[in-house]
């Protein structure tokens, strides 16, 4: 844990316990991330999460290899973003939204999953249910915008369909009414390390 700590090579969530990895690299393919040696093919053809990429091949552009899982005791995945940040050619940070996986077999259509997921949260009885959403999700993406004369960096965001709040729990548990500005749904999320991109 100290080690891969070191190494930058951690993620986070924001309470349910996803798993997600996250590979960099300038030659992965498409099958690749459905492999089982996954993992090891990440490692041997690029880099992790906390990892640098440099000297960006000639006409070549980053590819992440992304797998992301569920907590098995939680909430099926809604989508899987990239957040792509970079200096732009006057020195001004920039940042981007990618989504790159959407649960439900929705199309992607200008960088966003076509509709959002739904929700199947019962609000009074503080439940919901895992007929939406996708345990597992998948990419193989290829940066569109890039520019091999930019520092940039990618993280990967992985979120949840919607669940009940912790507030939705305290409602029904103490048989009160919350106010209609109360967010009463959320939508956990995990956070990998970025992969740093430098010319």
């Amino acid at each position: 844990i100290w080690d891969a700590f070191k190494r930058k090579e951690v993620y986070a969530t924001t309470g349910s316990r996803i798993t997600v990895r996250v590979f960099g690299g300038w030659d992965f393919t498409a099958d690749e991330v459905e492999r089982q040696d996954f993992a090891d093919r990440g490692y041997a053809g690029g880099v992790p999460m906390g990892g640098d990429l440099s000297a960006a091949p000639k006409g070549k552009a980053p590819i992440l290899l992304i797998r992301a899982l569920r907590d098995p005791d939680n909430a099926n995945l809604d989508r899987v973003q990239v957040v792509k940040g970079w200096l732009d050619s006057k020195g001004e940070t920039q940042e981007r939204v990618y989504d790159v996986a959407c649960s439900d077999d929705r199309e992607i259509k200008k960088r966003r999953c076509e509709k959002a997921v739904g929700s199947t949260v019962d609000v009074a009885d503080a439940s919901y249910t895992n007929t939406i959403g996708d345990p597992l999700l998948t990419a193989h993406w290829v940066d569109p915008d890039f520019d091999a004369k930019q520092r940039a960096f990618y993280y990967v965001r992985v979120l949840e369909i919607p669940k009940p709040s912790w507030r939705a729990y305290d409602a029904k548990f103490y048989g009160v009414k919350m106010d209609s500005e109360v967010p009463m749904t959320v939508q956990d999320r995990a956070y990998t390390s970025p992969i740093w991109y430098t010319p």
